[in-house]
């Protein structure tokens, strides 16, 4: 057991962010969808069911609670959306995952990409204004409005080269995490899927068959990491989640940190990552070796793909593992992802959901006090 004196995010005992869609809000949304109850009705539900998660997440002894990603559809795109310059874009076929494919919906660059507001900022302060704990959001990082195996659409006449197009987003990207700073927040995350694709050789060829170098990108998306925290105040933690996809328990890609430990261990500026250990898919503990000393890595190894819950036993010594690579005092515990980074939710019980993160909160006192 070590004593624990982390009294800043992340914490011992984490979680990703977002959660099972309980089912008053999944017929909400599907009322909503068929004109049935207006914006403000499903606003309603979705305040309920946030205040009901709220709740059960500091029950179970999280000090940091999310509102569960419950007014989202995805775990990137609704973001999107809402900046300037982008839109919504209906596609023919989604991206395909393990077995699966998920739906059609993308973006498509118009005009000059901006911030000037974005309605999360309320999803925050509601958050923040339900919780005794800390209240923590996650956003996508830069890289998703360009990670996906397709380019996305470009208005050639509002961005020829892709130069300026990164330029504007890092700086869109920085007013929005320094807008959320001022709306009080002060435990972000960006979900970091496609540093962690670059892992997988299979994505690397399309990433080159679509004419990019695999190398170059995994440095851009740092340097976008960058720019987009550029701005913040010091009390304010930043950590990034690293995930090869999470769509109803399946994934996208696979394979260990070794491609990106240089970029991602001393590159980029957050404060701590939260890291995808759940199955073999993952690679070894050995990338944890380069984890600077003031930084924390939070070990994904409790998987949210599914119901079987994890072993005290099992857990400590996966624990025991990692720290043969970094020291204990820098290492934290939670679900390798979200239960539900899109609305269908991971194939598990809300029952078997709670488990996990009441498993996770034992461990972790255990361990650290």
């Amino acid at each position: 057991m070590s004593g624990d004196s982390v009294v800043r995010p992340p914490f011992r005992a984490d979680h990703v962010g977002s959660l099972l869609r309980p089912a008053p809000l999944k017929e909400a949304r599907e009322k909503y969808a068929r004109g049935e109850i207006d914006a403000a009705e499903l606003e309603a539900v979705e305040n309920a069911e946030i205040e009901r998660v709220i709740a059960r997440q500091e029950a179970v002894g999280l000090k940091a609670v999310t509102d569960g990603e419950f007014r989202r559809s995805w775990w990137h795109l609704d973001f999107l959306w809402d900046l300037e310059g982008i839109e919504k874009n209906e596609l023919s076929g989604g991206v395909q995952f393990a077995g699966i494919v998920t739906r059609g919906e993308g973006v498509r660059i118009d005009g000059k990409l901006g911030f000037s507001g974005h309605p999360m900022l309320d999803h925050f302060r509601f958050l923040q204004a339900h919780t005794r704990r800390m209240p923590k959001v996650s956003i996508p990082a830069p890289s998703a409005i360009y990670g996906r195996p397709h380019r996305p659409p470009i208005n050639a006449d509002v961005y020829p080269d892709l130069d300026s197009l990164f330029d504007d987003l890092g700086e869109a990207y920085r007013q929005a995490v320094r807008a959320f700073a001022d709306a009080g927040c002060r435990y972000l995350q960006l979900d970091e899927v496609f540093i962690a694709m670059l892992c997988d050789e299979r994505y690397r060829r399309q990433m080159i068959e679509r004419g990019d170098d695999p190398d170059d990108l995994l440095r851009l998306y740092g340097r976008l990491i960058n720019t987009a925290i550029s701005d913040i105040p010091p009390d304010m933690t930043i950590t990034m989640h690293m995930c090869r996809g999470n769509f109803r328990s399946t994934f996208m890609g696979a394979g260990g940190y070794d491609a990106v430990q240089e970029v991602l261990f001393g590159e980029i500026d957050v404060d701590g990552y939260f890291m995808e250990y759940d199955d073999e898919r993952s690679g070894g503990f050995e990338p944890l070796r380069r984890l600077p000393r003031d930084k924390r890595a939070v070990l994904g190894i409790v998987t949210s793909k599914r119901g079987k819950l994890e072993t005290r036993d099992g857990l400590l010594r996966r624990i025991d593992e990692a720290a043969r690579f970094a020291d204990l005092d820098q290492l934290c515990l939670s679900c390798q992802c979200g239960f539900a980074s899109t609305e269908e939710g991971n194939v598990l019980t809300e029952d078997e959901q709670w488990a996990k993160l009441d498993r996770i909160v034992e461990v972790a006192d255990e361990v650290w006090g």
